[in-house]
C-alpha cells in the first residue's frame, strides 16, 4: 500500500457538546468524522483538520507547524465552555495512504480529504512506503493541495483547492462571512490550478507537471 508520513498534530479534546463547538469554528459541517478549515475572521487559513470523534472524546488531527496558532484559537473561543485541550501528538503518528487499510490493532482510519488517515502510537510503527517525490506526483495529478506548498496562511479556502471543505449552507462560523461574499460574487480570486509542464509561481514541482495558485478573477 501506498503510504506517506503525515508531519501531524494530534489534540484530543474531551468535554460537553464537541462537535457543536468545532462547528461552530470551522468551514465545513462537523456532525462527525469530517476535514475541516479553521480560519481567521479574514478568512485565512489558521489549520486544515480532521476531525474523529472517538470514545468519550474527539481527535484533532492538524499540521504540526501550525498547531500552536490552532491551540490559540480553540482556547480562546473555549472561554466559558467545559472543553479542555490536550496536546498527545508526541504520543501518536500519522500516516496517508490512496486506498483503504486493513483494520490494524491500536489503530485508527479514518477517510480524510486527503486520502486515507492511520493514527498509531509510535510504538506500533506505521512505515511509509511513499517517497515525498511519490506523494508530491500524486497530488499533481489530482490536483490535491497539502501543507506548506498550497495550503498556507497566505490564502483562503477556495483559493488553495480546498471548497469543498467550505459548506455552501452552513451558518455563521470564524471567517464565514467572506467566503459567502465570495461564492455569491463569483469573485474568488485565485485558483488551485494543475499545468502540464512548470510554470512561474510553482507551488508544487514533480515530473509530471506542477500546480500553482493563479488570480482567475
Amino acid at each position: 500500500m501506498l503510504a506517506v508520513a503525515h508531519d501531524a498534530s494530534v489534540l484530543w479534546l474531551t468535554g460537553d457538546d464537541l462537535l457543536s463547538f468545532l462547528d461552530g469554528l470551522s468551514s465545513n459541517l462537523v456532525d462527525g468524522p469530517c476535514t475541516t478549515v479553521f480560519m481567521t475572521p479574514k478568512a485565512k487559513i489558521i489549520d486544515v483538520v480532521d476531525v474523529i470523534p472517538k470514545d468519550n472524546g474527539v481527535a484533532l488531527i492538524g499540521w504540526l507547524p501550525n498547531k500552536d496558532r490552532l491551540l490559540t484559537h480553540l482556547i480562546e473561543r473555549a472561554v466559558g465552555r467545559t472543553v479542555n485541550l490536550h496536546d498527545v501528538s508526541h504520543l501518536n503518528q500519522v500516516v496517508l495512504s490512496e486506498s483503504q487499510p486493513k483494520d490494524e490493532a491500536g489503530v485508527t482510519v479514518h477517510k480524510s480529504f486527503f486520502g486515507w488517515m492511520r493514527i498509531a502510537p509510535h510504538a506500533q510503527s506505521i512505515e511509509p512506503t511513499w517517497t515525498e517525490n511519490e506523494w508530491n506526483e500524486h497530488r499533481i495529478v489530482h490536483i490535491l493541495p497539502y501543507f506548506g506548498r498550497e495550503i498556507t496562511d497566505r490564502h483562503h479556502p477556495l483559493a488553495c483547492g480546498l471548497g469543498t471543505l467550505v459548506h455552501e449552507n452552513k451558518g455563521c462560523y470564524v471567517g464565514q462571512e467572506l467566503m459567502a461574499r465570495m461564492r455569491s460574487r463569483g469573485r474568488q480570486g485565485h485558483a488551485l490550478v494543475a499545468h502540464e509542464e512548470e510554470v512561474e509561481g510553482a507551488t508544487t514541482v514533480g515530473q509530471s507537471g506542477c500546480l500553482a495558485i493563479q488570480r482567475v478573477q
